[in-house]
């Protein structure tokens, strides 16, 4: 499948800032499933910086803008063949082994709820266990956009018993964390048509990984495993790890935000619009 992506954060200040400097995780994953055929990052008068691929496979992109600056737009725009892999990451280079993703953070600390969406998986099959807890997750918490915010844990989230796609997979890495299952966030983008379920163009959801198989990613918020209308842009421990935009400012001030983001399937070998 071909789509395209248009993604566009805007950051506006209450009063002009001296500069801030930002994190990308904003170009899409090398892996099978996935292969980019145009990309392009821009953002208004900023100067990049630094850039590596981590030990998770990501690339990151410093990026500086400076002040005084009252608004900043980051504009994402691309094209990508995407494959179904049936929820299997093939193919992606990383050197972080999956232990370290056993670890817990402020917002994956697993309570006895948790601990409790975790006793379903149970047996020697991790696999058919992981896709017991994606069907315990979803039944827990409902997709109710605007239930949550964005420092909302995933104990809250589980016991308020409604959130969005964050909520689903922070509350499974934390439940399959406490099963001894390595499992981590991962944040994209979604292609969904009209009688898609529960999604938003801007997208999360979880891997866990099985031994013999590798990283496999599983999205509670739809119930189902990624396939080729999902694009993969990074991962880590939690959402804020993952976070496709990370930054900081010089002097404080209140900040507002503004995303928008659309994903649209084209026909193959058509256009850029």
């Amino acid at each position: 499948m071909w789509l395209t992506v248009d993604h566009v954060t805007l950051y506006r200040y209450d009063t002009p800032v001296r500069g801030v400097v930002q994190s990308h995780r904003l170009t899409p994953s090398r892996c099978d499933g996935q292969k980019v055929l145009d990309w392009s990052i821009e953002v208004k008068d900023g100067t990049p910086g630094g850039a590596f691929r981590d030990g998770a496979g990501d690339w990151v992109q410093g990026m500086t803008v400076k002040g005084p600056v009252s608004e900043i737009e980051v504009k994402v725009k691309g094209r990508i063949e995407t494959f179904d892999m049936a929820g299997v990451l093939r193919g992606h280079r990383e050197t972080v082994p999956p232990e370290a993703y056993l670890r817990e953070t402020e917002t994956t600390v697993a309570d006895q709820a948790i601990r409790g969406l975790a006793a379903v998986m149970t047996g020697d099959d991790r696999l058919a266990a992981a896709h017991t807890l994606m069907e315990a997750v979803a039944d827990a918490i409902a997709y109710v956009p605007g239930a949550t915010v964005a420092a909302t844990t995933a104990a809250e989230a589980l016991k308020g018993g409604k959130g969005v796609c964050q909520d689903h997979a922070q509350v499974m890495c934390s439940a399959a964390r406490v099963a001894g299952v390595p499992a981590r966030y991962v944040s994209g983008y979604l292609f969904a048509d009209a009688d898609a379920g529960a999604h938003e163009a801007a997208h999360a959801w979880a891997e866990l990984f099985v031994p013999g198989l590798g990283w496999i990613g599983f999205d509670a918020a739809n119930r189902w495993c990624p396939d080729e209308c999902y694009v993969r842009l990074g991962s880590g421990l939690d959402a804020r790890a993952a976070a496709p935009i990370r930054g900081s400012s010089r002097v404080g001030a209140t900040e507002s935000l503004q995303v928008t983001v659309a994903v649209h399937q084209v026909e193959t070998g058509s256009s850029q619009q």
